[in-house]
């Protein structure tokens, strides 16, 4: 059976565009966007008729999308086409309402964070400072102190805390996929990691602080037992990313490996781990980004300081959470929060940034530490 084509007739230097019965009555790839465009316009004109709100208006927009897309695609494509299209408009409907509140905080913090993200912000502590001078404050440029201690005190817990969850949580993982073959022990493991994944961040908290006074006396706080207590929170999650990651890896690549007669936990380091270590990496980005914005178990285990201390094992520590916590709860001067505001904004903003440069520095180990393909 032979098709019929047409040709158009192109323009200088253009290829002629060859139409088929085949590819007739599909709908357009630009259809979706437009769809969006319209029900974004007409839902705003709809909320402004009822009295306008942001959450009228996405309601508005997506009743709309969702009724004209398919709509749509059944008037091109047939109504058979036009039912079976409302689930794709209901995936994106779902995605765009889950990516409203992500760029709404970042917008926030960014409209909020950038007038306060100054060199003193970034390179003084709040040593010395008092209310006295918020009061005399003015303008951004002349608001005096920063979170430059608390940012020593994040990266320096976070560190510790990565450095002593990993391996563990790595090793862990290694043991339940490699060697435990649903063993008791292997069973009483996932249970205590299942249980550990649901453990309230205070208690974390209160264990690491009940443990270290137990060992060097009450009231012991410093930066090392507020690792230790993200270390029991980073744990968990990174033993149930690793697993997961390793039980991808096909078993084929480990038979193939025997039957060289490589040693298994050759394998398991040469073969098994490079072919997931950008889902481990991915884990692990997601655990610390998971513990490095917690406030209360850092409160009761580092306590609270306004000067800059780079001995995690001695004195108190500031992070930037609970700098956060205190310009916003107890401003430096009650009469002018406003500085104590600027500051709480542009360390949030501060935050937000570490958590995307420790994605960038996950995705770049995992790129490098990955199996090499014929097009690479």
């Amino acid at each position: 059976m032979s098709t019929s084509t047409q040709t158009s007739q192109p323009g200088p230097g253009v290829s002629p565009v060859r139409r088929s019965k085949l590819t007739r009555g599909q709908r357009p790839r630009w259809l979706v966007p437009v769809v969006g465009v319209v029900a974004v316009v007409a839902g705003a004109a709809l909320a402004a008729l009822v009295g306008f709100g942001i959450a009228l208006w996405a309601l508005f927009a997506a009743v709309i999308f969702l009724v004209v897309g398919p709509l749509a695609v059944g008037l091109i494509e047939g109504s058979r086409a036009g039912k079976d299209s409302l689930m794709t408009f209901l995936v994106y409907a779902a995605f765009v309402l889950a990516v409203i509140p992500l760029v709404s905080v970042i917008w926030t913090v960014l409209v909020n964070g950038v007038p306060g993200l100054t060199g003193s912000m970034l390179l003084t502590s709040m040593n010395g400072v008092t209310g006295l001078q918020d009061n005399t404050a003015g303008s951004s440029s002349q608001v005096v102190g920063g979170a430059y201690h608390a940012i020593v005190g994040t990266v320096s817990i976070t560190f510790w805390a990565t450095i002593m969850s990993v391996p563990v949580g790595l090793l862990t993982a290694i043991y339940l996929v490699e060697y435990s073959q649903g063993g008791w022990l292997g069973r009483a493991i996932t249970f205590f990691v299942d249980v550990m994944t649901g453990i309230p961040s205070i208690v974390a908290g209160l264990f690491a602080a009940a443990l270290f006074g137990m060992i060097f006396g009450p009231s012991t706080r410093t930066g090392f037992v507020a690792a230790v207590a993200l270390t029991v929170l980073m744990i968990p999650t990174v033993v149930k990313n690793t697993e997961e990651m390793l039980r991808i890896v096909p078993n084929e690549l480990r038979e193939a490996s025997y039957a060289l007669g490589v040693r298994k936990w050759r394998t398991i380091l040469k073969v098994v781990i490079p072919t997931a270590i950008s889902g481990i990496a991915s884990g692990v980005t997601l655990a610390i980004a998971r513990v490095i914005g917690e406030t209360a178990p850092l409160l009761v285990t580092a306590g609270f300081a306004t000067a800059i201390n780079w001995n995690s094992f001695s004195g108190w520590m500031t992070t930037l959470p609970t700098f956060i916590y205190y310009q916003i709860m107890n401003p430096t001067s009650p009469t002018n929060p406003d500085p104590s505001l600027q500051r709480a904004w542009a360390a949030a903003l501060i935050l937000i940034i570490i958590v995307m440069l420790l994605n960038l520095v996950a995705r770049l180990i995992a790129r490098a530490f990955a199996p090499k393909t014929a097009g690479r």
